[in-house]
């Protein structure tokens, strides 16, 4: 949906891509939000959740080492230590925003997979899933950017909807709420779903399955230039910017379907 040739990138040509501070900061702070709810209630406090912070880190550069080259070039450990605070300024804001003590979530970091009539196998990791003493489920979803303005929030609805969908499929129960925290500027942003809102996610993802299929077919995967290519780690290979990309691995023989 982003760009096309983006997907090829990472899902045909599997091009390696540099971790980010950004996106690494995020995987922290939800390890954090995830393991705080491991101790008892009383104890999920704001200082119990900033010290997570540098054990989660340090967790994290056991199951992946390449993070550590984020910082390969501050052996002073300055810019570790400002990154290190922000993730836990992003954690301690989310306490002004839910009651870790009042919560019980069924589910944290939960695998979900689903598939539909049509034989398109849907599968996503939800952060949280709180189910009321009445059955009612919320899906709640961390971000640690700032909230988008109403333009640009279609994406982040779209990957809620999907999640309510499969749940749906799952368990038989349309989710009662779709809420999405953004630690980033403090906002909190839900949504009441209906079934109908199930459809139009499931049509959609019907014509984005056989756009691409038609493009893994005949290779024609077209860039989409928007305001976060920026941070695209293929400028290189990208005709927007006047590169051209690899030979395609699926016309050349040299990849499976």
């Amino acid at each position: 949906m982003r760009c096309p040739l983006l997907y090829r990138f990472r899902v045909i040509d599997r091009l390696p891509e540099k971790p980010s501070e950004a996106a690494t900061r995020g995987t922290l702070v939800h390890a954090v939000l995830e393991r705080l709810f491991d101790a008892p209630a009383a104890e999920r406090t704001a200082p119990r959740a900033r010290a997570l912070v540098p054990r989660q880190w340090d967790r994290l550069l056991e199951t992946r080492p390449e993070l550590g080259e984020l910082f390969a070039d501050d052996p002073e450990g300055e810019r570790l230590a400002q990154w290190l605070g922000e993730a836990e300024g992003l954690v301690e804001r989310w306490f002004a925003l839910e009651d870790p003590t009042s919560l019980e979530p069924a589910e944290r970091e939960l695998s979900v997979e689903a598939e539909l009539d049509s034989g398109l196998r849907l599968r996503g990791v939800i952060d949280r899933v709180d189910v009321a003493p009445t059955g009612e489920v919320r899906i709640v979803d961390y971000k640690t950017g700032r909230a988008p303005r109403p333009e640009y929030a279609d994406e982040a609805w779209f990957q809620m909807v999907f999640y309510a969908l499969v749940v749906r499929r799952l368990k038989g129960v349309l989710p009662r709420r779709l809420q999405l925290v953004y630690l980033g500027s403090g906002d909190v942003i839900t949504y009441d779903p209906v079934e109908a809102d199930l459809r139009r996610v499931e049509r959609r993802l019907l014509a984005l399955w056989e756009a691409i299929r038609r493009a893994t077919e005949t290779g024609d995967w077209r860039p989409r230039k928007t305001r976060l290519c920026g941070w695209c780690d293929h400028q290189a290979l990208c005709p927007e910017f006047r590169g051209t990309p690899p030979v395609y691995p699926l016309l050349a023989g040299g990849a499976g379907a």
